[in-house]
Formats: structure tokens, sequence, C-alpha cells
């Protein structure tokens, strides 16, 4: 995939939270490695990663993602406290918490207004709140198009756009493999975020338990699609880090998922890693 290629290839990026640093380290890793791709297809985080890869496909624009990584905090992206639970609560309302500090942040960092003003073809995936269906999302105001594909059910509000009301992409499609192949791409790459194989326990936050619900069902989910597309079209996947302790809501393990998912994906691709297939043993359910 590094130089010539034949078809178009697809980056395709997994949603995982917090995990969607080690995202961000494998970007670093393949940009360094000259790899190059056709078009990006992202769900939650990974189309907030994607979205900006896809803005700035080079070096500069990756070490910029990754210092944007290093500055956030949790409660740059959830800002959820007590008072504003119950508040949600007793108003009846269908979520916890306002999308308002995670709007900001894309505003002020994002390079681009518009998912069409991208240097490569850029594809978010949200889901259909009503049917449950993948809904692509290729042009339109690109803060949108996130606040959508990042919208956790029960925890932030689904969006409206075009009178379509969307929730987070992760319940359709995790790793939008389907929307790649249907877009035409004959080769993907896929950056999963893995999950918490090592975790010492059962999350106690509510939002962390639905991250971790989510970030669950996305890897067999994955599993499932790669086995099912791969006679659709070439799919390589990056192996994710393993052992992982890091919850899907900790930003405070950031820089150390920044140097393992480089390093990794460095030894990955060393090792021949964009000459295999399947599924990574690491991304079905194991135990340490």
């Amino acid at each position: 995939m590094s130089g010539e290629h034949a078809g178009k290839t697809a980056l395709v990026l997994a949603g995982g939270g917090s995990l969607g640093a080690v995202q961000v380290g494998m970007l670093q890793a393949l940009v360094e490695s000259g790899v190059q791709v056709d078009m990006v297809v992202g769900s939650s985080v990974g189309a907030i990663n994607g979205a900006y890869f896809a803005a700035r496909p080079h070096e500069q624009g990756v070490e910029e993602l990754a210092a944007l990584w290093l500055a956030l905090r949790s409660e740059d992206v959830f800002p959820i406290h007590a008072f504003t639970t119950l508040k949600s609560l007793l108003m009846g309302h269908n979520h916890i918490a306002q999308a308002d500090a995670l709007a900001r942040l894309l505003r002020n960092k994002l390079p681009v207004a518009r998912i069409e003003q991208t240097e490569l073809p850029l594809h978010i995936v949200a889901t259909d709140l009503l049917t449950g269906k993948e809904a692509l999302l290729s042009s339109g105001s690109l803060v949108e198009a996130l606040l959508a594909s990042s919208a956790i059910p029960l925890v932030f509000p689904h969006q409206v756009i075009e009178g379509q009301a969307l929730m987070d992409g992760s319940v359709a499609s995790n790793t939008p493999i389907a929307s790649a192949v249907e877009l035409g791409a004959e080769r993907l790459l896929v950056l999963p975020t893995g999950f918490g194989c090592t975790s010492p326990g059962v999350p106690e936050r509510m939002v962390s338990l639905a991250l971790h619900t989510l970030n669950l069902l996305s890897m067999w989910q994955l599993a499932r699609d790669v086995e099912h597309y791969q006679s659709r079209a070439v799919i390589h996947v990056v192996t994710p880090l393993c052992p992982l302790a890091v919850s899907v809501f900790d930003f405070s393990a950031t820089a150390e998922l920044l140097r393992r998912a480089r390093t990794h994906t460095l030894h990955w691709m060393e090792q021949g890693g964009l000459e295999t297939q399947g599924v990574p043993h690491t991304l079905r359910p194991h135990h340490h």
C-alpha cells in the first residue's frame, strides 16, 4: 500500500472513546512509512480523527492531531456533573448531557468547516435513530456531521440533519467497512481502537459503561464485517494494542497510547502487516 497500489484504498477508522488516541499513533506510523490512501471513512471518534486526517493528510497534520489529543481532558468532551444529570432526568430529557463542549472543541480545532473541503474524500457514518441503518454523510457542515456520528445514546442529544434524526455511528457500524466497500474501495486499511482487555473491573460511571458497551459490541461487529466483506475487498486490519488496561473514558493515558501505537504499528508493518488479511486475534474476546 506504500507507493503503487491497485484500486481505491480506503482508510477506515473505528470508534472507541478515549482509545481514539491509539489511531493517532497508528496514523503517525503510516504517514512516516509513506502509506497513501484515496478516501477516509470514519465512525464516532474515528470520524473525528478521520476528518482531521482527511483535511491534512501529511506528517504535520498528524502531529497537530496528536497535539490536540495530548491537550484533551475528559471534561473537554464529557462535562457531566451530578447537577446537570439530575436536571436532565427531572426535565424528562432523553439524554444526560449537552454536546456543547465537544462542539466548541471541533469548531476551534478543525482545519475546515465543510466535509467537501477536505483534501481527501471524507465520509462520516452516523446511525438513523428510527431505523438503525447507517447514514453516510459526505457533504455539509463538518461539525454537525461529527456531532451526529459521536452522539452516544442516552448521553448526548441526537442531531437532526436534513430532517433525519441521527445518533452515534457506533450503533449501526462502529467500523464502517460496509460503507467503504459500497463507496467503491477495493482495498481497506482498518484502524481499530481495540478494547481494555486487561481492565480491572466493570466501569462504574454511566457514560463510561455506555462507551464500554458500545466498544465491546464494535469488536464483534468488526470481526463479522471483515469476514463478510473479505471476498469483495482486500482488508488489512492494523492490530490494536494488547494488553490494554485503559478505559474508553480515560484521557490521562494519551501520551502512552500514542507512543505505544506508533511503535507497535511500525513493527506491524515491518513484519508484513500490509500483506496480511483477516481479523487479528487481539480483536477477538480473550483473557490474560
